[in-house]
């Protein structure tokens, strides 16, 4: 082969090489736009929270990894939940507060943002709800459930080998006894005081006033603003222009959106979704088994939102 001949088939492949790189790169930022990643301009984080708060992982994530991101300059968290368990509440409350020590972070609350859902918005600069969102339900609920009378009547009995007096407190098969009552009644009172606090400090008001408020009643937004709960009536877009002011931002500012969890391959996501659904239906079975309905009765043993 001559040097001319080489030459124009180094041009041929260079030129494929370059269209390629390119589509790739296209193909890559419309993805990208697709989750609201754009170039150039101020740029404000959106993370949701909808549904029972049940665990925190998820939301963790991201609002950390908007705090390690430089490009982010403002965080808005939107809201729309009724509440939940109160150990994943309080670790997405704690990374907001972490979030709104180096970066502005506003709450956009939705239909509903009440007792978990507003216990992780109280460290946010500011809380925007709509004049009928429903808020407030600071309060601690714990539900035992008790079936002695049933079991009594289709006679069935469980027999309970225990290391200590207390370790079956809650049991649904036997009376609810005053030490029982006692015992979670200290719990929820300490949780109680935790949100109380956690209120107080977040939206800088006194302990008396928060705990006059905090006996779970539910809020209109425009109640909440008018007890100092929330700082302005507002929709999801009146959220993101705060968050834009307060970062310093000018002109509409661009929204990004966690990025979506894409499998690599066809081929990877067949494979995966195979076996977690043989995983899925062997755990169901020995769940069956071994009685899974016992993680069932904790949920209702433990203190929620």
């Amino acid at each position: 082969m001559d040097r001319r001949s080489a030459l124009v088939l180094a041009g041929i492949f260079g030129g494929v090489f370059v269209a390629l790189f390119g589509f790739l790169f296209l193909s890559w930022t419309v993805v990208q736009g697709q989750q609201g990643v754009t170039f150039g301009g101020g740029r404000v984080g959106v993370v949701e929270i909808k549904g029972p708060i049940v665990e925190s992982d998820e939301a963790v994530e991201q609002l950390h990894d908007f705090l390690e991101d430089d490009a982010i300059q403002a965080v808005v968290v939107r809201v729309d939940s009724p509440g939940g368990s109160v150990a994943p509440s309080q670790e997405i409350h704690a990374e907001v507060r972490r979030l709104a020590e180096k970066k502005h972070v506003v709450v956009s609350m939705g239909g509903v943002a009440a007792s978990g859902g507003y216990y992780l918005a109280a460290p946010a600069d500011k809380i925007f709800a709509n004049p009928g969102t429903l808020t407030g339900s600071i309060g601690v609920i714990s539900q035992i459930p008790n079936v002695a009378e049933i079991s009594d009547k289709l006679g069935f009995r469980m027999n309970v080998v225990k290391s200590g007096p207390a370790k079956d407190s809650g049991n649904p098969f036997r009376a609810f006894t005053e030490e029982d009552r006692a015992i979670f009644q200290a719990m929820v009172d300490k949780v109680y005081e935790q949100f109380v606090q956690a209120v107080a400090e977040g939206r800088e008001l006194p302990e008396e006033r928060v705990r006059a408020i905090a006996d779970g009643r539910v809020l209109t937004g425009q109640e909440a603003l008018e007890l100092g709960l929330i700082d302005e009536i507002g929709n999801f877009h009146d959220a993101v222009r705060a968050a834009a002011d307060l970062a310093g931002i000018e002109g509409r500012p661009h929204l990004v959106y966690p990025p979506k969890k894409r499998p690599f391959a066809l081929e990877t996501f067949l494979a995966d979704g195979a076996r977690a659904a043989v995983r899925a239906g062997l755990s169901e079975v020995r769940g069956q088994i071994e009685g899974e309905q016992g993680g069932a009765m904790l949920q209702y043993l433990l203190p929620g939102y």
